[in-house]
């Protein structure tokens, strides 16, 4: 597993619990902490804490075996780590499961394209010191595509290991097409939370916050398919394109006033800008070249553009 933030955390610690021989590449403070400390993992949903045991790495050698390696580094880390990853041979399959609006290319250059694999993961959640909080999202399963677009018998594998460490796995034929449509969609709604003083309560409770957060990422979508781009999973298209307007404004309006918003989406946008800012730079171009106009999605980028990466009690400060 390399990266030992919440997504790596959590998978590596949840694999290993069900009896996967897993190794964790950690760097820096959190490398001793790790070593000092163990992993603990607390289920926000039910409470229930485990403290899985695992090997704790800080390198990854030109000359080390795995079966796979999963990536699970930001958005605006994947620059830094490519030439490590790509200085090793010996590994056949690379699951890159993080944000990426810029397509494989720069993945497969890299490494080749037989040994990339694409994906996101289906939880989310917040570090504090050992302690990684986390909660599974009900409603995006961790998605995996090859390149090819084809439904392999490696995906197969590899989601049956996920499935053991209890989390489900969707197969996507458009990955890199679910990829950009989540960058719009996680974009907007970083940059409606920076408008909102860092919390998902106030952009639920504001008059204007989740309306405004709705036509951003219509538009968006419209311009995602102005290029060429499939709305994906089909059920965002459904909520954002096909409905009446109303039902995707209750319906975020609803689920940003609840407790798990503020765990999977929340804390992560407030410590995340570089990723949040790193996203807008990946998909910008590929919509402002539609010619589309987006002026709410634009304002929404303008927030994340300006916004800092600082914790809750700063910006709630602010």
């Amino acid at each position: 597993m390399f990266g030992a933030g919440v997504v790596g955390s959590l998978y590596a610690g949840r694999l290993a619990a069900a009896g996967q021989d897993v190794a964790l590449l950690a760097r820096g403070a959190r490398l001793a902490q790790l070593r000092r400390e163990g992993l603990t993992l607390v289920d926000e949903a039910s409470g229930e804490e485990t403290s899985p045991r695992l090997r704790i790495v800080e390198e990854y050698l030109p000359d080390d075996i795995y079966d796979v390696v999963i990536v699970a580094t930001r958005a605006d880390q994947i620059a830094e780590v490519l030439p490590v990853l790509a200085a090793n041979r010996r590994v056949s399959c690379v699951i890159f499961l993080q944000n990426c609006a810029s397509g494989p290319a720069n993945l497969i250059a890299a490494l080749g394209r037989e040994r990339v694999v694409l994906g996101f993961p289906g939880a989310g959640g917040a570090r504090e010191d050992a302690r990684v909080q986390y909660r599974l999202i009900p409603q995006q399963k961790t998605t995996l595509g090859e390149v090819s677009g084809c439904v392999t018998p490696r995906l197969h594998r590899i989601a049956s290991v996920l499935q053991a460490a209890g989390f489900p796995v969707a197969f996507s034929r458009r990955m890199d097409a679910w990829l950009k449509t989540h960058a719009v969609l996680v974009t907007a709604i970083a940059g409606a939370i920076y408008l909102a003083e860092g919390t998902c309560a106030n952009v639920a409770s504001g008059a204007d916050g989740v309306p405004r957060l709705v036509r951003a990422v219509r538009q968006g979508f419209h311009a995602l398919r102005t290029a060429g781009v499939f709305i994906e999973p089909r059920k965002l298209a459904i909520l954002f394109l096909w409905l009446p307007f109303s039902v995707p404004v209750t319906y975020w309006r609803r689920y940003f006033a609840q407790q798990e918003a503020e765990l999977i989406f929340a804390q992560h946008v407030r410590s995340a800008g570089g990723e949040m800012r790193e996203l807008v730079l990946q998909v910008q171009p590929q919509l402002r070249g539609t010619g589309c106009s987006m002026p709410d999605l634009n304002d929404l980028w303008c927030a994340v553009e300006k916004a800092p990466s600082i914790n809750k009690s700063t910006w709630l400060k602010a």
